[in-house]
């Protein structure tokens, strides 16, 4: 690459830095002043920043030299259209959103222009109002990728946390602490709610340190049967136990070298705790049913959903492998504390999942936006993440409308529905059928997991069970582990 194209490269990318934290910027490329004239004013009056051309190849020579928002594009110009010009547009700026704007709209030209790229298509003369709602939700969309991207790019340059994302100050708070801690050998305790993303940053330490070469090896303590769980840590020598047909390492030893991910380690019964903690001191230990001790290396990082001080206090914990834990400890922030951070995880999931599905989902309505970040997120990230999966698989247009977000974001989808089905019945009955509605489909979406039911309600399992057994709720058998 030549000094010239580098310059222009970081030029580009300082405009665009400036541009997310500025005011938009929009390009007009159209042929009649008038035109121009009164785009330029509407915008302006808006707080956007309006550059203007008109015809393609100064519109072009504009898009080399310059980053925007969004370009509104006319279908006829001189010379080359606006259809002619999309692919090359789409090329230098491959995630610019581009509104087509004509008089002489057709389906063809409609399709035509979505298929070379476009986001939507206006027809002259245009509802101020409307366009004005088009652009900003375009806008916005856009500023939200914007960011997620020059986040990846600023964390994965510095600390190689590209799949993790957030730029409240909870989360840069934490990428400083994690890119302190992750060159040591040390321990670490990761506590946070459940879908927080405690393996992520569980896996960014690992990538960023030393053993990144090595294993990472995660095992969720609390999914393993405890009569299993010795086994699959420590592996067993042939004959241990009646179906210990040969012998078997443990994830200890396949670890070796790198890190083992302990998740949900506050579940642990009291017998394997003791034998973890005598790994921790003195890095041995020996297969189930063996004699011999084996060493080993190996960086523990564990995870809990559960207060520890409690536990240990309750008489459920160790203390002393508490204190061994908890040489370094990391604190993920709950979604509902870091909402400026909803945004750009919602635009980067429904990046990922509309690729992934070969969907052209762009966005969340303005009232889907306004509902999520008004939602609490008791499912933390992966909550947020499974109710973008939802609606880019569900949508059939670009836009995600609240009727694609999942009832518990709406609240008055199951109370207005009861309502219109059932006008007489009694309070306690529309109660009893909601309280029915929200198990039920909360069971669905665990795949009839009646633990990770019960644990999203934050209830004991066996009120869970009562409340199914009083409420008549169907439970089919589960569908996955």
């Amino acid at each position: 690459m030549s000094e010239t194209t580098e310059l222009a490269a970081e030029t580009l990318h300082l405009q665009r830095t400036a541009r997310v934290v500025g005011d938009p910027r929009i390009l007009i490329i159209d042929d009649e002043a008038a035109i121009r004239e009164s785009l330029d004013t509407l915008l302006t009056l808006e707080g956007f920043t309006v550059s203007a051309a008109s015809d393609g190849p100064s519109g072009l020579e504009l898009l080399s030299r310059n980053e925007f928002d969004l370009l509104l594009l006319d279908l006829a110009l001189p010379g080359e259209s606006g259809l002619d010009l999309l692919p090359r547009i789409v090329e230098m700026q491959p995630n610019l959103p581009v509104i087509m704007i004509t008089a002489y709209g057709t389906v063809g030209n409609v399709v035509d222009a979505i298929r070379a790229g476009a986001e939507n298509f206006v027809q002259k003369p245009w509802d101020n109002e409307k366009l004005l709602a088009d652009i900003r939700a375009a806008v916005a969309r856009h500023r939200a990728e914007e960011e997620v991207v020059q986040l990846k790019r600023t964390l994965k340059q510095r600390y190689n946390f590209e799949n993790i994302v957030g730029k409240s100050e909870p989360m840069l708070r934490l990428f400083d602490l994690i890119a302190q801690v992750s060159p040591s050998r040390s321990t670490i305790l990761i506590q946070g709610e459940s879908g927080t993303g405690k393996e992520l940053i569980a896996k960014a330490i690992h990538a960023n340190s030393p053993r990144k070469d090595r294993p990472f090896v995660p095992v969720n303590t609390g999914a393993v049967p405890s009569e299993l769980l010795e086994s699959t840590l420590f592996g067993h020598v042939k004959g241990a136990f009646t179906s210990a047909v040969t012998a078997k390492k443990g994830l200890f030893e396949v670890a070796n070298g790198g890190t083992l991910f302990l998740d949900e380690i506050g579940t642990m019964g009291m017998d394997m705790q003791a034998k973890i903690l005598r790994v921790l001191q003195d890095r041995r230990f020996m297969h189930l049913g063996g004699v011999q001790e084996i060493q080993v290396d190996v960086r523990i990082i564990a995870a809990t959903n559960v207060n520890l001080h409690d536990a240990v206090r309750a008489g459920r914990f160790r203390e002393d492998l508490f204190y061994r834990l908890n040489v370094i400890s990391l604190e993920l922030p709950p979604l509902r504390s870091r909402r400026e951070d909803i945004p750009l995880l919602a635009a980067h999931f429904l990046k990922f999942y509309a690729d992934e599905n070969g969907t052209e989902i762009r966005s969340l309505s303005p009232e889907a936006m306004r509902i999520i970040m008004d939602y609490e997120w008791p499912g933390n990230v992966r909550e947020l993440e499974n109710a973008m999966e939802r609606g880019v698989v569900l949508s059939t247009s670009r836009t995600i409308s609240p009727d694609l977000l999942p009832t518990q974001l709406t609240g008055s989808t199951y109370s207005a529905s009861l309502l219109d089905h059932q006008p007489n019945a009694s309070l306690f009955d529309l109660m009893e059928e909601i309280e029915r509605r929200i198990i039920s489909d909360r069971l669905e979406r665990c795949h009839w997991n009646q633990t990770e039911a019960a644990e999203y309600f934050k209830i004991p399992l066996s009120t869970l069970n009562q409340k199914i057994k009083r409420l008549n709720v169907e439970v089919k058998k589960r569908t996955r582990d």
